[in-house]
């Protein structure tokens, strides 16, 4: 898995940090050798058409968007968007 980007993209808020954080969380929990980035620049978000936030991405390909998400769907996600 080395090689690979995740990002996390928001505006600064606590949900976005709290996103940030979890994903944190589950690459260290899973021992995962990738670079974690925390943006908070909207025209990324745009560029990646999207406008609602929190996003979390892959390699620059979002794969969740918005907020409640479980720390168990954070975790499948990543895991599936890791190994494409």
């Amino acid at each position: 898995m080395k090689n690979q980007k995740i990002q996390v993209l928001g505006f600064g808020c606590p949900t976005c940090k709290h996103l940030l954080k979890t994903v944190e969380k589950i690459i260290a929990e899973l021992n995962i050798d990738v670079e974690v980035e925390y943006i908070t620049d909207i025209n990324k978000m745009i560029e990646m058409g999207i406008m609602t936030s929190p996003v979390l991405a892959v390699n620059g390909k979002p794969v969740l968007t918005g907020k409640g998400r479980s720390d168990n769907e954070i975790k499948t996600e990543l895991l599936r968007a890791l190994s494409e």
